[in-house]
């Protein structure tokens, strides 16, 4: 029989776990597995892939998924945080599971642990994998959510774990130095098991972690690996057989170390990837929110949700290669973010820099503090406020032909583009006019 439910409405369900236990972050397996274990799903039928890294692992997971998808795979991915829906988090095939679903799932976790306070991502993380069991997927491609180790997701044992990077970012729960980092992460991997690494400069942290768990570390520029050259995008790489296999693409839209790595994952996993690359257009994948480009009102939005310095170094080089153009820079941070460091590669692209205050979230940086930070680099700014008030001001003050780089993080992202969805829904006699003219 099914449990009693404490909600019906997913929302409230959302609502009450955001306070339910008495802190956002608890790292540790205890709890977990005890649950885990009530409902049965520490031995999943399904092969599990396990994806960690500072950054590009949701850009590794959606690879992964739309290459097994190819093979005919039924595949369960789980990811996080989201952008606009909750449900973002949990899809099947590539489509997210419907309210009703994480709702019932919500309310078999609550049923179980009665006993133990579980955190907001514990209780995500249970749901994705109750409803992957229950849907019978052939693989679950999970991204963890914060470090490794210690992380819910890292409650399962992998069949295959992968690092796409290793970076500075929350240093006050894994330390302020990539080795120690890396060591964090390492602990997804587990003896025996295959298991990669993306990084092109790994930290010794990350190397002696996994020398002590055991495992044979495929490296990147050693058994997977590209080149681009000419336009083109090359991929090479090898089967779990030990035979040799290559991969031509268009380059990659998606950072090229994480659709390098998702390669080697599926080729691993047994299969013959040119194809697959082929029939997924893996070079033409996106992910909303990672340099994302859409037209609005004759300029060029990218929205990005690079929140470290890596990302911010990643994201200048795409912004660099795109061509100079005027460039409207709008900023909203956590507090507990490295500001400046990650600023400082973007504020030399930057025309005018507005900043963003996201009062909803007790995180953010304040529009005081991000003006403290773009002073640190020399800057100033043309304008702050709300995500709409700075939107209203854009339309009003930036040009035909501009260019409005939206980041900082996925808070900002998400409410820009709920901005920009109402703002879709809103009568604009000026573009409808435009438009009615061009039918």
């Amino acid at each position: 029989m099914a449990p009693a439910m404490r909600f019906e409405r997913l929302d409230d369900w959302l609502h009450w776990l955001e306070s339910h236990h008495p802190t956002e972050i608890e790292l540790g397996l205890t709890r977990i597995r005890a649950v885990a274990e009530r409902l049965d799903l520490l031995s999943p039928q399904a092969r599990v892939v396990s994806i960690a890294g500072t950054n590009g692992k949701g850009s590794c997971v959606a690879a992964c998924s739309a290459l097994l998808r190819a093979a005919g795979q039924r595949v369960g991915a789980y990811t996080s945080p989201h952008l606009q829906h909750y449900n973002e988090r949990i899809q099947i095939d590539g489509v997210p599971v419907g309210d009703g679903e994480l709702c019932r799932a919500f309310a078999r976790i609550d049923a179980a642990s009665t006993d133990i306070s579980l955190t907001y991502f514990e209780f995500g993380t249970l749901a994705a994998l109750l409803i992957f069991q229950e849907q019978a997927v052939d693989v679950m491609v999970l991204e963890v959510g914060l470090g490794g180790r210690l992380d819910a997701v890292n409650l399962l044992d992998a069949d295959v774990a992968v690092v796409t990077s290793v970076d500075l970012d929350h240093q006050a729960w894994l330390g302020n130095d990539r080795d120690s980092i890396g060591r964090e992460k390492a602990g997804i991997y587990r003896a025996g098991q295959i298991s990669l690494c993306a990084d092109e400069r790994p930290p010794a942290g990350l190397l002696s972690a996994a020398g002590a768990i055991g495992v044979e570390l495929q490296r990147i520029g050693e058994r997977f690996g590209f080149t681009g050259q000419d336009g083109g995008w090359c991929w090479w790489g090898q089967g779990r057989d030990g035979q040799p296999q290559q991969c031509q693409l268009e380059r990659p839209v998606l950072p090229w170390p994480s659709i390098a790595a998702a390669l080697q994952v599926v080729a691993q996993l047994g299969h013959q990837v040119e194809p697959l690359a082929q029939a997924s257009r893996l070079d033409r994948l996106t992910l909303p929110g990672r340099y994302q480009t859409r037209p609005w009102a004759g300029r060029t939005l990218v929205l990005d949700v690079a929140h470290n310095p890596a990302a911010a170094r990643h994201l200048a080089t795409r912004l660099t290669s795109a061509g100079p153009v005027d460039t409207h820079l709008v900023v909203g941070m956590m507090a507990d973010k490295d500001r400046v460091a990650t600023l400082a590669p973007l504020y030399p692209l930057m025309t005018h820099c507005w900043l963003v205050s996201l009062p909803e979230i007790p995180r953010a940086a304040t529009v005081a503090q991000l003006e403290q930070d773009l002073a640190a680099l020399n800057v100033s700014a043309r304008g702050c406020g709300t995500v709409a008030e700075v939107m209203g001001r854009l339309r009003r003050e930036s040009r035909p032909g501009d260019r409005i780089v939206i980041m900082g993080s996925f808070y900002t992202v998400s409410a820009a583009l709920d901005w920009l969805d109402a703002e879709s829904d809103r009568p604009d006699p000026l573009r409808d006019n435009i438009e009615s003219n061009h039918e």
